[in-house]
């Protein structure tokens, strides 16, 4: 099982790749387009301002591989909201890959939302073994609405994507690699994907 973690220069890859070694799998870090092309599984991390962060996905073409990837992909926190067709942080074109928009919460909640929140209304079999209520890892001031892609939900002033899928691609908006054994089990079922 080869998997790839896409080091595009915004992503919190260090955690996510300890993550891997815990469940006992040696994630490799790279931008080379071979290599991600050749994986089993890829991850899209992402952490920082949108606009940014696609700027360096443009500089090394990786914007344009991406979305024609055939092999399951998982989108992590801003590496989820990059796989949407826009973001208001920085008024950025996203690559297209969920269709919806991500926006700012409003401002009658703390920004951003940092901490454990629940996920529920699990449609996926990304969450096979996880029972509806569960805490995950959150931090983001952007949220993706929902839509017909949600696969799961969190609450924090209003109802919100906590995950979307789309054929092979996937995107969470916590950090499955801060979020104890919940993360553990999802990414355990995202490598164990046919």
């Amino acid at each position: 099982m080869k998997i790839v973690i896409i080091n595009y220069g915004a992503g919190n890859i260090q955690s996510i790749k300890f993550a891997f070694q815990r469940l006992g799998y040696n994630a490799i870090l790279t931008h080379d387009v071979n290599e991600i092309k050749n994986a089993d599984r890829v991850i899209f991390p992402g952490v920082g301002e949108a606009s940014s962060a696609m700027k360096m996905l443009r500089q090394s073409t990786l914007d344009n591989l991406i979305p024609e990837l055939k092999q399951p992909v998982l989108g992590i926190c801003l590496g989820m909201q990059l796989m949407c067709n826009s973001s208001e942080e920085g008024n950025t074109k996203g690559l297209g890959i969920f269709n919806t928009d991500v926006v700012k919460f409003s401002d009658k909640v703390k920004v951003p939302q940092i901490g454990w929140n629940e996920i529920t209304e699990l449609k996926s079999e990304l969450f096979k073994g996880i029972a509806d209520g569960k805490h995950i890892y959150m931090v983001h001031s952007f949220y993706a609405p929902l839509c017909k892609e949600t696969i799961a939900t969190s609450d924090y002033g209003l109802k919100y994507s906590a995950a979307l899928a789309k054929d092979n691609f996937y995107g969470v908006q916590f950090h499955p690699e801060k979020s104890s054994d919940v993360g553990e089990r999802i990414l355990k079922n995202f490598i164990d994907k046919a």
